[in-house]
């Protein structure tokens, strides 16, 4: 990638509607536009007010490729911390890809996946954390994921880093004038004090990293598993948990052949619901295929939910399935309560707490408030539910707090063991290059390419 390129890219999704972005970043930006564009007014672009609207037609040579308006952002004060210019024409396949090809053919190129963000980062417009933010804005599936992906994005996450990694830098300071001027007439750090300040700089990223489960899960989904026998109403349970019919309900066994996935808002909890082929032995080639795909989706979960037909007694796959279930989040639906029960419950308590044993109807909508409640309970484990709790969203985020934990831990032994501060000092740099690897002060550029990968084009 050449910071130096002028690049644009549609930044509107494909497909027919009422508007189509075309964005333009770097120093050729306005005179590429200035080449193409004619204003109604007859006025040039930068003889208008900066982010004025200025309506016109895009021309190639004497021909009008379409009806447009054009927006002009001098840098600094842009996206990019470039000259950025934006086209807004009528979406459509053919529009916006005209108008494209033809900013293209003025020594322009197409952007990389998410290069004009990339710039806003490297310019110093905004932090990696920052950056990662705006997909996470994108993607956000719950009012809760789009509240924590905003606070991540105007700076909260970033400050907090700044906050811990200047706590780190005062000790570094300590330890150089200690170990640099150890001769000299000069107040050394002592090993209670060095002592205290790792056990606040302890607390504070722990607290941090402890938010990574529940953060992760409003980020991504929670992965949740439907397993159980043939027929015992897993797909009366996703209907209802949907709110809809979608998946076929019989009195068949093996309907149900194949892996079905939906996104749900289970109180502002995204959850990545699967639906799986009843467990059972089969000689059905393709209902067998469905089967192995079921225990592959519920060995990869973060939730299992068995449902279990309440009218009939524990058969041999019953307890097969709860002998594999140990030591996974479970939650276990004692579904058909509508009829006489005949399960043991006694015998399920051997493998799930009790509390995780939940009586519903799927087919007639009982219970299924309480199972909401109940994975809302699962997920915030009593703790971060207010809006403004900082909340770790991001896998390597949680990593390089992981690390710089570890690494805290190791100075604190240091200290315990009166070490030479030159020892000490090496585990303080270690935390302090693990906190910068989050908002990008310490990180490769082979891992900026990995992380701007995951952005579209436009972005």
């Amino acid at each position: 990638m050449f910071i130096d390129d002028t690049i644009a890219g549609i930044a509107t999704a494909p497909g027919e509607g009422g508007i189509g972005i075309i964005r333009i970043s770097g120093n050729k930006s306005l005179e590429v536009c200035e080449s193409i564009f004619k204003s109604k007014s007859n006025k040039k672009i930068n003889e208008y007010n900066q982010r004025t609207l200025i309506y016109g037609n895009i021309y190639d040579n004497e021909n009008i490729i379409d009806e447009v308006l054009v927006a002009y952002m001098k840098g600094p004060n842009s996206y990019t911390a470039e000259d950025v210019i934006e086209i807004n024409c009528h979406g459509g396949f053919i529009s916006v890809k005209k108008i494209l090809e033809l900013i293209l053919s003025k020594d322009v190129r197409l952007a990389e996946a998410g290069e004009f963000t990339k710039r806003a980062f490297l310019n110093g417009r905004i932090d990696l954390s920052q950056a990662e933010a705006i997909i996470d804005v994108i993607k956000a599936k719950t009012d809760k994921a789009y509240e924590v992906a905003q606070n991540h994005l105007e700076g909260a996450l970033s400050k907090k880093i700044k906050d811990l990694r200047m706590k780190v830098t005062e000790v570094l300071a300590h330890l150089e004038v200690s170990i640099d001027f150890s001769e000299e007439d000069v107040e050394e750090i002592t090993y209670k004090t060095l002592k205290e300040k790792s056990l606040e700089l302890k607390e504070e990223i722990k607290k941090l990293y402890d938010t990574a489960e529940s953060g992760k899960i409003f980020r991504d989904g929670l992965k949740t598993v439907i397993i159980g026998k043939p027929n015992v109403g897993k797909s009366s349970l996703l209907n209802a948990i949907l709110g809809e019919n979608r998946a076929i309900v019989t009195d068949i066994a093996g309907t149900t052949r194949d892996v079905i996935e939906e996104f749900v808002n289970i109180n502002g909890i995204p959850l990545k619901i699967v639906d799986t082929a009843g467990i059972r032995e089969t000689d059905d080639i393709v209902e067998k295929i469905g089967v192995e795909k079921s225990r592959e989706s519920f060995n990869n979960a973060d939730l299992v939910i068995m449902v279990l037909d309440s009218s009939k007694k524990l058969s041999k796959e019953d307890i097969e399935i709860l002998e594999e279930l140990k030591n996974k989040k479970v939650i276990i639906l004692l579904n058909k309560i509508d009829l006489e029960s005949n399960i043991e419950i006694d015998k399920i308590k051997e493998y799930v707490d009790e509390d995780s044993i939940i009586n519903i109807s799927a087919l007639k909508n009982i219970g299924i408030d309480t199972l909401n409640t109940k994975i809302e309970e699962m997920v915030y484990r009593g703790s971060v539910r207010s809006s403004s709790d900082l909340m770790i969203t991001n896998t390597r985020h949680k990593d390089a707090l992981f690390k710089a934990y570890e690494s805290i831990n190791d100075a604190i032994k240091a200290i315990d063991d009166n070490m030479p501060y030159d020892f000490i000092e090496v585990d303080f740099k270690n935390i302090w290059d693990y906190l910068g690897y989050i908002n990008g002060d310490t990180v490769k550029e082979d891992l900026l390419d990995t992380i701007f990968a995951n952005f579209c084009i436009g972005k």
